[in-house]
């Protein structure tokens, strides 16, 4: 199973939301860069991005910060947020990162989607914010039902799902198992789990349940789950 340690982007700043609200965020590193080399120092091959501005403003007032990041290699990068047209996968693509996740997109033109699946294969994910059973889109400001999304993802030839339970993220309560069960029965898609992850069992009980990846937010920050023993 694949570690993603993950940045999250505000204002240039990596910081962590708690349960995905703008209003309780908490700064972690003033330099995100300087984070990235962190995370390489522990071994971690891999990271996972997210530009809250661009999820939430359809800015990209975080790409200089992301092209830093990229620049300095040693780690396979996906970002998301606020990636709505080609010409912003095709811009990250040009810095370095390897996978370029879909998310508000994916519920507002699924056809969309599927094309870009179709066109860049392994270098687009999906990412799945649920809350309640409902999937929020727009930086996690609007819920919309949309039933069997994973399903449709799958048929439409995504090959990544990258599903966060809102209502676990930044808790440090534990991750929604349940959820990671029931999306592992949908062939043909890698299944990363995101969201509450505070303990190295959880992630035991991940990878044996056959998850492709997890991503380790706030967990790694305050030192709950050791980055370099996790990667070990």
């Amino acid at each position: 199973m694949k570690l993603y340690p993950a940045i999250d982007l505000r204002g240039g700043q990596a910081v962590r939301l708690y349960q995905g609200d703008y209003d309780q965020m908490t700064v972690y590193n003033a330099d995100p860069a300087a984070q990235a080399r962190e995370f390489i120092a522990a071994g971690a091959k891999y990271l996972h991005v997210v530009d809250l501005d661009g999820a939430k403003d359809d800015t990209t007032a975080n790409m200089t910060t992301i092209a830093a990041i990229a620049k300095q290699g040693g780690l396979f990068i996906e970002v998301g947020g606020g990636i709505r047209d080609e010409a912003r996968i095709e811009q990250y693509l040009s810095l370095g990162v390897g996978r370029c996740i879909l998310g508000t997109i994916a519920v507002k033109d699924f056809d969309f989607t599927a094309r870009m699946a179709q066109k860049y294969g392994p270098k687009i994910a999906v990412g799945v914010d649920m809350r309640d059973g409902l999937v929020a889109v727009n930086g996690w400001k609007e819920v919309t039902p949309e039933p069997g999304i994973c399903r449709r993802c799958a048929e439409a030839g995504v090959q990544a799902i990258i599903a966060t339970d809102i209502s676990r993220d930044g808790t440090m309560q534990g991750t929604n198992m349940d959820l990671y069960r029931e999306l592992l029965q949908i062939s043909g898609l890698e299944i990363t789990a995101s969201g509450g992850i505070a303990r190295m069992e959880e992630l035991a009980e991940l990878q044996a349940m056959g998850c492709h990846a997890a991503i380790l937010g706030k967990s790694i920050y305050t030192g709950a789950i050791d980055l370099k023993q996790a990667v070990a």
